[in-house]
């Protein structure tokens, strides 16, 4: 839904891209990607569509008032057809892109990187989902990934130091660890041997 302006929310009245803008085309709005079991559209729902959300006062209001109302309306996909669920098959979003290409799709960099040379990745505020900005964070949709480990579970569950010693090593979560295969984007070097030793010495997380 979206601001009524008068204090209270309507149904999305917009089918095409011209709609939104009249600056775009007027392409009917059909966005393909994953169902809420995905990992991918927890990221879009809190990135994309809230990152959205905030450009509205009215809703920032409502954040300020109900945090959960405001989650609701802000993380909530439309269901009138201008989302289409595909599956948490990647790759079935990419040949839907190939045969529809006025379409749109959501899914990891990794399958962008694999198909740049079939689809093009859409750029948010003037920055393009590249290597560089979302290492460094300045692409807006994207974000990091954090791994925890409960010291008490250290010695108690078999395995958790070889798992973190796997997890923190160069040829894991480096430049050119088999990581970056399934899509992660690595720290700078200097980033990863710090949180490598932290992790490795069980240093606890300072809030």
């Amino acid at each position: 839904d979206l601001p009524d302006g008068q204090g209270g929310t309507m149904p999305n009245p917009n089918r095409t891209w011209a709609d939104v803008n009249p600056d775009l085309p007027a392409l009917r709005i059909e966005v393909m990607g994953p169902p809420p079991t995905s990992g991918t559209r927890d990221a879009f729902a809190e990135l994309a569509l809230e990152g959205g959300c905030t450009t509205f006062e009215e809703i920032r209001a409502l954040k300020a008032r109900d945090e959960q109302a405001y989650r609701v309306l802000c993380q909530t996909i439309r269901e009138d057809g201008a989302w289409i669920e595909a599956g948490e098959n990647d790759n079935l979003i990419v040949q839907k892109l190939v045969a529809n290409p006025d379409a749109l799709g959501v899914f990891g960099f990794s399958f962008l990187e694999e198909n740049s040379d079939r689809i093009q990745g859409a750029t948010v505020d003037g920055v393009a989902p590249e290597f560089d900005a979302i290492a460094d964070g300045t692409y807006p949709v994207s974000r990091s990934l954090y791994l925890y480990v409960k010291n008490a579970h250290v010695g108690a569950v078999p395995g958790m130091r070889a798992f973190i010693a796997e997890f923190t090593d160069e040829d894991t979560w480096g430049d050119y660890g088999y990581l970056t295969d399934k899509g992660l984007i690595p720290m700078g070097e200097d980033e990863r041997a710090q949180f490598a030793q932290d992790a490795r010495a069980l240093k606890p997380l300072e809030m």
